[in-house]
């Protein structure tokens, strides 16, 4: 399989095109590499589409758990849609070009969805701690107009939080090459290629950063620090595990979000300070 060549320099100023190069050194396995991503495509497709299924046709599903789940479903599959599809068209057809305006869409889907995944993990979080330390009170405290509330808050935080990344890089100049080393138009990749002093987009990022992920993991970890104390003091142990059962499957919704960001922040931290010439600091959430 021939890979056409790409100039690693260009002379636009605003580029209309830039070109997304996959995977970095491993370009001969791509067609190998898209085989666990198309599966992991059809999964999220079918298994969040199932979740939504259920729950509305199941009136006794009907509760602020399961609507947040079906929240996290729906932000899983416009995620998922707006990241996987152009991947594999790379992995399988060496389609390497995306449209600038598309570029900026497709930043703006993933840390928008991505910082609604985490704030739909906290509303989980605090629904967990109700539920186990105020059970009585349940249903009177996370009514539907209170769920209600909350899912907008979420879509509003995230929307307006993420709102200004694409105007930010919209403005820079490009000079130096419309080449992404990445296979989706991440925030900070995207920055790097410009030529210009790009510390305001740099600095933005990082309070996004600290105002979403630092007050989400807060939350999360004063709800189950709270959940936790419930839990030891129940009388018996099979009545402890029960408990803490049911909040097994929202830990590992919350460390399979912020696991995977974690390396890929790091992994992306050292690839951008190894080959970037700019002196501002570098972040990254859902690959911001």
């Amino acid at each position: 399989l021939s890979l056409p060549i790409y100039s690693n320099t260009t002379d636009l100023t605003n580029p209309s095109t830039f070109i997304l190069m996959g995977i970095p050194g491993l370009e001969a396995a791509h067609v190998w590499i898209s085989i666990p991503f198309c599966v992991i495509y059809l999964i999220a497709i079918l298994g969040n589409f199932t979740i939504l299924f259920i729950v509305k046709r199941e009136p006794s599903l009907h509760g602020p758990m399961y609507y947040f789940l079906c929240m996290l479903a729906f932000s899983d599959l416009v995620l998922s849609t707006s990241t996987l599809p152009k991947m594999l068209s790379i992995f399988w057809f060496n389609s390497r070009e995306i449209d600038f305006s598309a570029c900026l869409s497709q930043m703006y889907f993933i840390h928008c969805f991505s910082t609604m995944e985490s704030g739909i993990l906290v509303a989980m979080a605090f629904d967990r701690y109700v539920s186990i330390c105020h059970p009585l009170r349940h249903s009177t405290i996370l009514t539907s107009p209170v769920v209600a509330k909350i899912g907008l808050a979420i879509v509003l935080r995230s929307g307006i939080l993420v709102l200004p990344y694409p105007f930010l890089v919209r403005q820079w100049p490009y000079c130096r090459t419309n080449i992404i080393p990445h296979s989706y138009c991440e925030h900070i990749a995207v920055v790097n290629l410009a030529c210009a002093d790009t510390r305001m987009s740099s600095y933005y990022g990082l309070f996004v950063l600290f105002s979403v992920i630092g007050l989400d993991v807060f939350f999360i970890t004063v709800s189950y620090t709270q959940i936790i104390r419930a839990i030891l003091c129940l009388p018996t142990k099979d009545a402890r595990l029960k408990t803490f059962g049911t909040c097994s499957s929202h830990l590992c919704a919350i460390l399979a979000l912020y696991i995977p960001d974690f390396f890929s922040s790091l992994t992306h931290r050292q690839r951008i300070s190894a080959g970037s010439t700019h002196d501002e600091p570098h972040h990254l959430w859902g690959q911001n």
